[in-house]
């Protein structure tokens, strides 16, 4: 069996239908999706109805609770420290509508799926929090503390938008997906995960597939929030995010 593992779209419509397409072209059996479906992106409200439909299993994103916990409280807190993406989230939840808004409220938090006899836990951070980073060259003994708590064999997370894998000392396989809609490689390709299992056991693929970016910007560059012109330049070039 082939499953497609996908993460933190953020509303990007256009790398979504190229990855979607990218998954039918592996012939992959089910999709897996770890969450953050709209925040911050050119068509939040598209994008969460699109997902809607699909017959796949989903979790919540951190910045899924965000929209549907969103208050003034929240929106003064990550002013303070992050404007143009507390901006985003106060424009979104506007923009997205109630049934949507409904859909993102009622997904799990994580879940656990067994196949062909593999424990597998869906995350969106780490399985300790939704917002916990599992990044490239984490030390393995803190990984191994972050996934301590679980007896599945295969963890799958996101977060980050930077994939990576580690194999722990307790034979768990922990794997960050990268992010479909807003990814923090060197290159801005969206990125997903391929997962290969049968009853000897599992392998997994990243997998980068272009899409147009700069389209996708444009439509970010025009959305009615402060900051959404300098998001839509860090979907062109990821390391701007660090200016």
């Amino acid at each position: 069996m082939k499953i497609a593992v996908i993460s933190d779209i953020h509303g990007n419509l256009y790398a979504l239908e190229k990855v979607l397409e990218d998954i039918e072209h592996e012939k992959c059996d089910n999709i897996f999706c770890l969450g953050d479906l709209a925040m911050a992106g050119p068509e939040p409200d598209k994008t969460v109805s699109l997902v809607k439909q699909m017959n796949w299993d989903i979790i919540q994103g951190n910045t899924d609770k965000m929209i549907v916990e969103f208050t003034d409280k929240i929106y003064d807190s990550l002013k303070g420290s992050i404007p143009i993406m507390a901006n985003a989230l106060k424009n979104d939840v506007e923009v997205i509508s109630k049934d949507n808004k409904e859909f993102l409220k009622n997904l799990p938090e994580n879940m656990e799926i067994t196949i062909s006899k593999t424990p597998i836990l869906l995350v969106h951070g780490s399985p300790r929090k939704n917002n916990e980073d599992i990044l490239p060259d984490l030390p393995l003994d803190e990984v191994e503390e972050m996934v301590s708590d679980t007896d599945a064999r295969l963890i799958l997370c996101g977060h980050t938008h930077i994939p990576c894998g580690y194999q722990t000392n307790t034979g768990k396989t922990v794997v960050n997906v990268g992010s479909v809609g807003r990814p923090f490689t060197e290159k801005p390709e969206a990125c997903y995960a391929i997962v290969s299992i049968d009853d000897i056991g599992f392998g997994v693929e990243h997998r980068f597939v272009e899409y147009d970016y700069h389209a996708a910007a444009d439509v970010l560059s025009k959305r009615n929030f402060d900051g959404a012109d300098k998001l839509s330049k860090i979907l062109i070039k990821p390391e701007l995010r660090h200016m």
